[in-house]
């Protein structure tokens, strides 16, 4: 045991979080809401390893970046191994699509933990959960729109009214160097300025100056050239598309040309969804881009790319703060009370689930009283009560749990029949079942 491990009762590691039920309701709802649109787009679920091999990001996202070299879990296995646990989904897919040689288009959509040790703050943990698209294959800025509405989409599906999309284009490998040269000769004339992070990496990657949000940082690059100013014909006529595309289909959003984001993968399109309704410091819920260049960093032939990722603990966090995306779990059809040794109970909450219906039970030979408790926590819909009296009798009373005193005796053989009619019933605003 290592001095930082507890030596009271059992606790989850600092930065990670446990999701109970019926918390984890919503969580299902989401990526169900989720899976339900973009499948609808083309998009097919991928599964990848939580592991990979730390080339994998290392290359894609490259050394300098701030989660390669400063937050991914990197380590040595057991076989000499050098692997990652995954810090986020882009470079898995891409790795995936080089490896078995899909098809392109190729169109996958992800919902995955993702790894990353920072410091914890609200909705930032060091074990968080993604929801994602990755795209592969066409350079269409038509694709870019697609992408962007999807997340746009998705987002204004759950109820958030208070999310601001800003996009900016990265240009490419044409156009972006001799902007990163002006931009660091304009820079090195104000190096004392600039924060020590900033300083000490202006000639590796100046851009990263304009995302930094330091007042010394945002002060030397207020006044500075633009790079959607600088972009070569092509990559301007392509951002032009996109926005072109966001326009006609009622995305509005903001150029921002601070948007570079953290890897360094990304060409061209470029953006980021925020929440105005939380702190602006922690106020990311998702973003993504194109990166038509990383199959070929990880191996693969020339494809282009392009995806987003969407955190899910920021997105329920943005949706508390609007007070919107609330749910409930589903009710139970039935919960069977059984007194008269519970061999109904087993027998008729098996049947009740062969029919489709939900159904739960007591266990332990508890008391009436008590079972009946657990029935009305249960929030189900009846209550089907089995005693010494109905089980001589071969009938159960089924109670309507909605309107607490109302309820009937039922033959055995038809009980399943039953609780399936009242499921079919819709319940109307304060329980009652809607005439027809």
């Amino acid at each position: 045991m290592t001095g930082s491990e507890e030596t009271g009762p059992a606790r989850a590691p600092t930065g990670t979080h446990d999701v109970l039920w019926p918390q984890s309701t919503r969580w299902e709802s989401m990526v169900a809401a989720f899976a339900d649109l973009v499948e609808r787009a083309g998009y097919g679920l991928t599964i990848t390893p939580v592991l990979e091999y730390a080339s994998v990001f290392r290359r894609g996202a490259g050394e300098d970046s701030d989660v390669v070299g400063k937050e991914m879990y990197e380590f040595a296995d057991r076989d000499g191994q050098v692997l990652a646990l995954r810090p986020e989904g882009t470079a898995s897919i891409v790795r995936a699509f080089v490896q078995h040689h899909p098809v392109p288009p190729f169109k996958a959509w992800y919902a995955t933990p993702a790894f990353r040790h920072e410091r914890p703050q609200a909705g930032r943990y060091r074990q968080h959960h993604q929801l994602g698209v990755e795209a592969l294959g066409p350079a269409d800025p038509d694709l870019d729109v697609e992408v962007v509405w999807l997340a746009h989409r998705f987002l204004s599906a759950l109820g958030l009214e208070r999310v601001t999309l800003s996009i900016n284009s990265m240009g490419d490998e044409k156009c972006r160097p001799a902007y990163a040269d002006r931009l660091r000769a304009i820079l090195a004339d104000h190096r004392d300025q600039l924060c020590d992070e900033h300083r000490a990496r202006l000639d590796a990657n100046p851009l990263r100056v304009l995302d930094c949000k330091r007042p010394g940082c945002r002060e030397v690059t207020a006044d500075v050239p633009h790079l959607v100013d600088h972009l070569c014909e092509d990559c301007s006529a392509h951002h032009a598309r996109v926005l072109e595309g966001l326009d006609a289909l009622g995305v509005p959003f903001i150029a921002d040309f601070r948007l570079v984001r953290g890897w360094d993968y990304y060409t061209r399109t470029t953006f980021e969804f925020a929440s105005e309704a939380m702190e602006a410091a922690q106020n990311g819920v998702g973003g993504g881009g194109r990166y038509d260049g990383l199959v070929e960093m990880l191996g693969g032939p020339a494809t282009p790319g392009i995806g987003f990722g969407i955190g899910v603990e920021r997105v329920l966090l943005a949706c508390d703060a609007e007070g919107c995306y609330p749910v409930e779990p589903a009710a139970l059809d039935a919960f069977v009370v059984d007194v008269a040794g519970g061999t109904v109970a087993r027998d008729l909450t098996a049947a009740l689930r062969r029919a489709g219906l939900s159904a739960d039970r007591a266990f332990d030979g508890r008391s009436m009283k008590s079972q009946m408790k657990v029935a009305d926590r249960s929030g189900a819909r009846v209550a089907l009560i089995v005693g010494p009296e109905e089980r001589a009798a071969g009938t159960v009373t089924v109670r309507d749990l909605r309107h607490g005193t109302e309820q009937r005796s039922v033959a055995a053989d038809q009980v399943v029949a039953e609780v399936a009619a009242l499921a079919r019933q819709p319940a109307g605003p304060a329980g009652r079942e809607e005439e027809a």
